[in-house]
Order: structure tokens, then sequence, then C-alpha cells
């Protein structure tokens, strides 16, 4: 006799059922700065600017490496203006001595120049855009009326009146100190905007709740997470720096006559443009390709930190 109730189907069990929704925790987290290195290290352009920023670097700290002429203790009149030689790649100067020497050991000099003025001006920058930006009120006017006033004043007439009114103690560490004293104002105005941002994140929020006091919580906290376009401007800053060396030793004003640089070559080869341009060609070609390595280096460092940017490639 039939019956008339359905059959209902049962499922086997099984004793070991597959990973639903799983999720891969192999790989590291993402972050801005690993996502910015993976961005970077598939730019070609990125390994050329590193290269050349490296082997200026490497001529700066080590000149021996590329020349073994002293770049002052072999000049000979007799060599005056004259062209390429056998250990001479690039001729002579006026007062002969050896350009390709001179451009190895002044690298040295224009590139501390621009260092320090980009260390004492992103110091500056930081602390009054950081202090600016995160108590904000009287102490956020204050900080920005003065950043508005320095911010006014074209740094490189500044350094000029500087360095002519302390004429005696021309040096590396005066120069950098009239550079960067007076160009920290548009680092401060991007770092102030910055934190401004960062400290309404939550994790802020979470430190202050922890009992964290305030300047602690700038410290640990906001200035790391704002850090980013510091970094650009700090590169950018340093071509800056590099480039107000050598406008200020060809206006005279800048570093002794006595030591050598890029800006200073440049300005006592003009006397001999006529009659040997090379003179002056030479070290404004290693003034260029330098500024522009730290430019293209600063910009692509800017890309990868920006993920719009990176969207948009």
């Amino acid at each position: 006799m039939s019956s008339d109730r359905p059959t209902h189907y049962v499922a086997p069990v099984v004793a070991e059922q597959p990973p639903t929704d799983a999720i891969s925790v192999k790989g590291k987290p993402a972050s801005l700065w690993r996502d910015a290195w993976t961005d970077l290290r598939r730019r070609p352009s990125f390994w050329i600017s590193l290269g050349i920023v490296a082997l200026i670097l490497l001529m700066a700290l080590w000149p021996t490496l590329f020349t073994q002429t002293p770049p002052n203790n072999q000049c000979e009149l007799a060599n005056s203006n004259a062209g390429p030689a056998a250990g001479h790649p690039l001729g002579y100067t006026f007062q002969g001595c050896d350009i390709w020497s001179r451009i190895v050991w002044g690298s040295r000099t224009s590139l501390s120049v621009g260092l320090l003025a980009t260390i004492i001006s992103s110091t500056l920058g930081l602390i009054m855009g950081a202090f600016a930006g995160y108590y904000g009120g009287w102490l956020d006017a204050v900080l920005s009326r003065v950043g508005d006033i320095f911010f006014s004043i074209p740094y490189i007439l500044a350094a000029v009146v500087v360095m002519t009114v302390f004429s005696q103690y021309r040096n590396v560490f005066t120069l950098a100190l009239a550079i960067g004293g007076f160009a920290w104002a548009a680092t401060a105005r991007v770092v102030r905007a910055e934190v401004l941002r960062v400290k309404q994140a939550d994790f802020v929020m979470a430190s202050a709740a922890l009992g964290k006091g305030r300047f602690g919580t700038l410290l640990s906290h906001v200035i790391p997470n704002a850090f980013a376009p510091l970094l650009v401007l700090a590169t950018l800053a340093l071509a800056g720096g590099i480039v107000a060396e050598a406008t200020l030793s060809f206006l005279g004003v800048g570093l002794g006559s006595d030591v050598m640089s890029w800006g200073n070559d440049i300005s006592q080869a003009q006397r001999s443009l006529r009659v040997a341009p090379m003179a002056l060609i030479y070290p404004s070609i290693a003034l260029t390709i330098t500024v522009l390595a730290f430019i293209l280096l600063g910009e692509l460092i800017r890309d990868a930190l920006d993920p719009r940017a990176r969207a948009r490639r």
C-alpha cells in the first residue's frame, strides 16, 4: 500500500566542511608607506633620479673615488682656459685649475648648504605648523601671522641682506641659516593643514580617552601621521637650497671666493665666458642635473603618497 507522505532528502554528513568566505592573512597589512614603496619601485624614473642622487651624494662624501687631482694645489697659469687633456677630461679654468676636480669637490659644499638649509627650514616649519594646527586658538593666530610675515619676504633677498651684514662670517652654516631661516613659512602652512586633518582622526580621540596628554598625543600620533607632506617638501627644499647657494655665490654675497662650490665656479667663469665658455657650462650642467634629480624624486614621492594620484594612473 503506497504512502502519500512526501519523500524527504537527507544530505550526507561530511566530516570536514570547506572554509566559507575564507580570507588570506598571509600578506602584510596595507599601509600608506608600503603602498607608496610598491608604486615607486615600479617606476623607472624613480630609479633614475635615485641613482643620480646617490651618485652625487657619493661624490660629495668620497670625492677621491672620482678624481685624484687636487682642486687647488695643481693650478698652473700655463694651463689657463686650456681644453681637455690626459687626466683632465673637462679642461682647465681661467686660473689653470682642473674643472672636473673642482666640480667633484664643489659638490660637497653645495650639498652641505642645501642639506643644512633644508634641516633648518623643515624643523622650524614642523614646529610652527604643528603647534598652530594642533592647539589652535590664540597660538594658531599668533604663529600664523608670524608665518605670513616670513612668507611675504623673499628668502633670497633676505639671505642677501644677512650675508652682507655678516660678511666676515661667510661659511656654510651662516649661509644655510640665512636661507633656511627665511624659507620655513611655506612648510609651516602645509604642516598646519595636515595636522588640522589628522587631529580629527579617531586614534587621536582614543589617545585622549586613554589619558595621554595633548603634547604626548601630538608627538606620538599626530606628527608621525602628518609627516608625509613634510618629506616631499624637504626633498624639494633641498633642491631649492642648492639653487639658492649658487645664486648667492654668483651674486658675490654667498660663500667666500676661496671656497669651492658650483656657484663660485660659475661666478668666476663668467669673466672668460666668450673665450672659454665650457668652464661655466660644466658646473652649470652639474647644478642642473642635481636639482632636477631632487625635484623629480620629490614629485614622484608626492604622487606615490597620494592615493588619488595613484588611482589616476
